[in-house]
């Protein structure tokens, strides 16, 4: 399969899968920005890492099945259900005996996903437990904030995000370029918050939680997600250089979703709302999204 993307040494190469957060959603009131939960996709240079298995990584699987590795890694912000409920139906990699899927949680000070993911699939909730399919898993359990460092020396930092039951925020920092997702986050009275700035400060694209206008979230405070306004001033206040907007709200339509990047563009010409499939090699001027016009962003100074 050829990559929708260079496959350069050196180039951080990110793909949405899932962009929408709470529930799926479809139709066409959707379908330019896409329906399926959080999933992405992160290459440095061939290195493949998952952030979540929303019910995008369905579709990511589907898509790469000849260019997936045999271990996997998967990196969880949260283990709410429209961040786990795609895992079983990752089949290229699940049903493959050949496949070990390592999994990474960070926000349940310590433990590892497996007591949760087995409580979850398991019946009445799921007809099938995660043994029985062919592949492999080992969970990792870690303390958000601190970084995670892999065999081939690659590290990925983290960060504590303010959630229900906690959400962890990862830093990628490779080929000079630097990738920074931030959600589920709420944001504070405080902001933006100096430790998270220092957290993506110069980052060469923030992905971010704006899944509420600010007329919406003041009934929702305490759900623990944000606004692509509060996206803004934090992107600004790090010195970020480019900022894409995720977990969207499964309710707001492609036409109001147009209007909000419109509206976000015009205080910040390098923000855009995040679309399914959508591919950006990170720190370059051009991007190619994929559905709409090339977008431009800033490139790294």
């Amino acid at each position: 399969m050829t990559l929708p993307y260079p496959a350069k040494d050196d180039a951080l190469v990110l793909r949405f899968w899932g962009v929408r957060g709470s529930t799926p959603v479809s139709g066409p009131e959707t379908a330019e920005f896409g329906g399926n939960t959080p999933c992405l996709e992160i290459r440095c240079g061939d290195r493949l890492f998952v952030i979540d298995a929303g019910s995008g990584l369905g579709a990511f699987g589907r898509s790469c099945r000849e260019a997936l590795p045999q271990n996997i890694d998967l990196l969880f912000s949260h283990l709410h259900l429209d961040h786990t409920a795609g895992l079983p139906f990752f089949k290229p990699v699940v049903m493959n005996c050949d496949h070990t899927i390592h999994t990474y949680c960070g926000n349940l000070d310590g433990a590892s996903a497996q007591d949760a993911l087995d409580r979850l699939f398991s019946p009445p909730l799921f007809p099938v437990t995660l043994d029985v399919l062919p592949c492999t898993f080992q969970h990792h359990g870690f303390k958000a904030g601190e970084p995670l460092t892999f065999a081939d020396g690659i590290r990925v930092d983290t960060i504590l995000l303010d959630h229900p039951q906690g959400s962890t925020g990862y830093r990628f920092d490779y080929g000079g370029k630097r990738l920074c997702i931030i959600s589920d986050i709420e944001h504070s009275a405080n902001w933006p918050d100096p430790e998270l700035c220092r957290f993506v400060e110069g980052a060469d694209l923030l992905v971010y939680d704006g899944m509420f206008t600010e007329g919406e979230y003041p009934c929702c405070k305490g759900w623990g997600h944000s606004t692509w306004q509060k996206g803004v001033e934090l992107a600004k206040g790090a010195g970020a250089k480019a900022l894409a907007i995720i977990h969207l709200h499964p309710a707001h339509s492609d036409v109001q979703l147009r209007k909000v990047e419109a509206e976000m563009q015009a205080e910040m010409p390098t923000a855009f709302i995040a679309r399914e499939r959508q591919s950006i090699e990170v720190g370059r001027p051009l991007v190619g999204l994929a559905e709409p016009p090339m977008l431009a962003l800033a490139r790294r100074a």
